[in-house]
């Protein structure tokens, strides 16, 4: 039977990181709305840990709010006073617009912060950086890396071939260095649907190249048309004319790391890039095409079993310095979901907010809020164990 296939104490441990990450992400994310409502004198009513049954709570002296621990470790919540109902003047209801929208945003920033934060301290850790450097092995026919306009001197003053060709080296992409394979693909993606820069080495000449990258190529193509890999020198052919006994002409790597004020440039460069490459991946799969990083086999969309797999996977392969950048990507997602404007979210609370504006300052009756809220929840509640039985069958099969 398929149950059979999985291993309880790997999905123990997968759970358990995932736990790790989850609830340190969604405090910070709490904490957030939390200071911000203490800013502005609105009257938190509640911080808690995990979600009630409660198991303890406590008030520091004759202070109004209840910290609590709850039996259910998979996040935390603020309970805020009158959050529709603005009767109490210390309600967050009660309170001017700008103020209000700067509580609900305030969870969103705090991810965004922690985001950079976490990437800030990955870049901070040594890391192996291959130096077996990108090589052009084969160029498709009528792609954008053929008719690639090459630019500068050959070594012996003669103008280069026009278009890419196999065996050239790729130095540089959009200013950024190329030292191995990984790091062209992921400037490639970062640059769809546009027209980049590389710098390539062909033949001991350092020429200039103008390559496109499609958005949507055919699916044995890239976005540029090539494929590429690490130099190899081989030393015999086999009966069939192929290259055997082949090894790394470059099989070099280096340690790298940086001071915190260098890393910090980095942790930013990261978030943005992120958030590119989170755009374009989304632009291929809704538009079709085989542009983006991932693949048919890949689900569109994963939930919390989902991404406790995904977590145990990361561990297992890549370690903990590549769970930290894991956890970093987690914390930039939740800022994002919560910032949609969806009724229960941030976003819809919100969006609340600039109907009212709109509407020239008369707001929508609270109990009518409220239950667009209630509604909202109960939709997502459902989508979410719509997609947990997907990840569950995903698993199991």
């Amino acid at each position: 039977m398929p149950f059979l296939q999985i291993d309880p104490a790997q999905i123990f441990g997968s759970g358990a990181i995932f736990l790790l990450l989850l609830v340190p992400l969604v405090m910070v994310h709490e904490l957030g709305h939390f200071v911000a409502a203490k800013l502005f004198g609105i009257k938190v009513l509640e911080f808690g840990l995990g979600f009630p049954p409660k198991i303890k709570g406590w008030r520091r002296k004759n202070g109004e709010t209840e910290y609590t621990v709850n039996w259910l470790p998979i996040g935390g919540f603020v309970r805020l006073l009158g959050e529709e109902d603005p009767t109490d003047p210390r309600s967050l209801a009660a309170a001017a617009r700008w103020k209000r929208l700067t509580v609900m945003f305030a969870g969103v920033a705090m991810n965004v912060f922690f985001a950079i934060l976490l990437f800030t301290v990955s870049y901070m850790i040594p890391r192996d950086r291959p130096l077996t450097m990108a090589q052009i092995q084969d160029v498709a026919a009528g792609s954008p890396a053929a008719e690639a306009v090459i630019t500068g001197e050959m070594r012996d003053g003669s103008a280069p071939a026009q278009g890419l060709q196999p065996g050239d080296i790729v130095l540089e992409a959009e200013g950024r260095d190329i030292k191995n394979t990984s790091e062209l693909i992921y400037v490639n993606r970062l640059n769809l649907g546009e027209t980049q820069t590389w710098v390539i080495s062909r033949e001991g000449a350092t020429l200039t190249a103008r390559v496109y990258a499609r958005w949507h190529p055919p699916a044995d193509q890239g976005p540029t048309g090539i494929k590429v890999g690490a130099p190899r020198v081989c030393t015999s052919i086999d009966d069939d004319g192929n290259p055997t006994n082949c090894q790394l002409k470059f099989p070099f790597s280096e340690s790298v790391w940086y001071w915190p004020w260098t890393a910090a440039v980095k942790g930013t460069q990261s978030l943005w890039d992120t958030l590119v490459l989170t755009r374009n991946e989304l632009q291929v799969r809704f538009g079709g095409g085989g542009g983006g990083a991932g693949t048919s086999d890949e689900p569109a969309f994963t939930g919390p079993v989902g991404i406790a797999d995904t977590t145990g996977k990361v561990v297992d392969q890549a370690g903990w310095r590549a769970l930290i950048e894991f956890a970093a990507l987690l914390s930039l997602n939740l800022g994002i979901f919560n910032v949609l404007p969806l009724p229960m979210l941030d976003g819809g609370r919100m969006f609340f907010v600039f109907v009212e504006i709109l509407r020239g300052g008369r707001r929508i009756a609270p109990e009518k809020e409220a239950l667009v809220h209630l509604a909202g929840f109960v939709l997502l509640m459902f989508a979410a164990v719509v997609v947990t039985y997907f990840d569950i069958a995903r698993l199991v099969s």
